[in-house]
């Protein structure tokens, strides 16, 4: 009896805990271009960023986080990085699409996209949102002056300054260039990248070449 109430005090935990770190780790998505596609590409977890796109909590931490100018200089960051190209290159690979259609013939998907909004306690949590101590502590950052400080130095932030000078540094489209170069990036289209792919295209002797074992030699 101790151990099934320990398991389930266990339990409650980990999915207090989970569901503390679901805003934060999906508004931090939503805010990374490099990952905010990532949902797409996944049909499980395309349900979990929109379940937690309909939780209140996210929308007041994307708030909370839109209000910073370093936000948007990690996304401007993250849009110059060859991280872009890999992430969306995905896109190409049909195993992604064949999880979409597999999906589509699966009731347990079409439940996991009602549930959120079937769900009672969802809309209570709207109804309440205003009075939540996070929107008002969000409202209330309008009318405080360092919030307009850290926008006016945003400038003279010696991350925006690198930023600018970005596309001086030859560095950028070298790294641009090797990731569209490897076939790791395209997924399983990569494979027509591969040299390996057309080695018989390109000596069609080789198939019909037999490799032969060499003579044995004479028993002494």
């Amino acid at each position: 009896m101790k151990l099934s109430a320990l398991a389930s005090a266990l339990t409650l935990a980990m999915l207090s805990q989970f569901a503390f770190a679901a805003p934060e780790g999906t508004a931090a998505q939503m805010l990374d271009p490099a990952k905010a596609a990532d949902a797409a590409k996944d049909p499980k977890a395309a349900v979990q960023v929109m379940t937690d796109m309909m939780d209140p909590a996210t929308s007041m931490v994307l708030m909370q986080k839109m209000m910073d100018p370093n936000v948007y200089t990690k996304m401007a960051q993250t849009g110059m990085s060859p991280d872009m190209l890999k992430s969306y290159a995905a896109f190409l690979d049909p195993n992604m699409y064949g999880k979409w259609m597999a999906a589509g013939m699966d009731p347990n998907f079409y439940m996991a996209m009602i549930n959120p909004m079937m769900n009672p306690n969802m809309y209570m949590k709207w109804m309440m949102a205003p009075m939540d101590p996070r929107v008002m502590n969000t409202g209330m950052q309008m009318l405080n002056p360092s919030l307009y400080m850290n926008w006016a130095m945003a400038p003279m932030n010696p991350a925006n300054m690198n930023l600018m000078m970005a596309p001086m540094n030859p560095n950028m489209y070298t790294n641009w260039m090797g990731a569209a170069a490897n076939p790791q990036t395209y997924g399983t289209w990569g494979s027509f990248m591969n040299p390996a792919t057309y080695s018989n295209m390109a000596n069609p002797a080789s198939m019909f070449m037999m490799p032969f074992a060499a003579p044995a030699a004479p028993a002494k």
